[in-house]
C-alpha cells in the first residue's frame, strides 16, 4: 500500500525561484511508484485544506510541529490490516514530514509491518522520516527510504525503478 499527503500551488525550489504547482511533487513521485509497482493508493488530505501559497503553508507548518499537533484527516483508511508493506510519501517541511503524516502513522497498529519512507524535498533529503516512523508506527520495521528533489521528481523514473529493485518492491525482470 502507499500512502501519501501531497499539496499543490506555490512551491519555493531551492535552485531558484518559485513556481505554482497543479499537481504536488508527492503526487507526482506517487503516480511514478504506482506506475512500476501497482498496489492501492491512499492520498491522505487535510479536513483543513493547506493553503495553496507558500509563505501560508510554511507559517501553518511551523504552528503545527511547535505545538506537534496532530492535523484531522478528512478520509482515513478504515483498517490497513491486510497490508504488510507500507509505502508513506510526503514532502518535507522544515526537515520532518509534516504533521498529518504524524496522525496517519498514529491511526494504525503497524506492528510486524515494513516502512519505506518516501519524500519530496528542496534541500533536506529524507530529513527525520526515519526516527519519526520510528516513534510513531510502533512494532514496524523502517527499511530503506527515498528521498527525490521536488524540482527533479518528473525526471527522477531511474532513481525510482532502481530503488524499487533494491529494495525489492520491484523483483528483478
Amino acid at each position: 500500500m502507499l500512502a501519501y499527503f501531497s499539496r499543490a500551488g506555490e512551491d519555493y525550489y531551492y535552485y531558484g525561484g518559485r513556481t505554482n504547482l497543479e499537481v504536488g511533487n508527492t503526487e507526482v513521485l506517487a503516480g511514478m511508484i504506482n506506475a512500476l509497482v501497482p498496489c492501492d493508493v491512499h492520498r491522505i488530505e487535510a479536513v483543513e485544506p493547506y493553503p495553496d501559497g507558500y509563505e501560508a503553508t510554511v507559517a501553518r507548518n511551523v504552528r503545527e510541529q511547535n505545538q506537534d499537533a496532530r492535523p484531522a484527516i478528512a478520509n482515513p483508511l478504515p483498517v490497513i490490516d491486510q497490508y504488510d508493506t507500507v509505502i508513506l510519501a510526503s514532502g518535507i517541511w522544515n526537515v520532518r514530514a509534516p504533521m498529518i503524516m504524524a496522525t496517519f502513522a498514529e491511526s494504525y497498529d503497524f506492528t510486524g509491518k515494513t516502512i519505506y519512507p518516501v519524500t519530496t524535498h528542496a534541500m533536506s533529503g529524507l530529513g527525520t522520516t526515519a526516527r519519526d516512523y520510528r516513534q510513531s508506527c510502533r512494532g514496524a520495521r523502517i527499511a530503506e527510504g527515498l528521498a527525490v528533489n521536488g524540482e527533479e521528481v518528473r525526471d527522477a523514473g531511474a532513481d525510482i525503478e532502481s530503488w524499487l529493485q533494491r529494495t525489492g518492491l520491484l523483483p528483478d525482470g
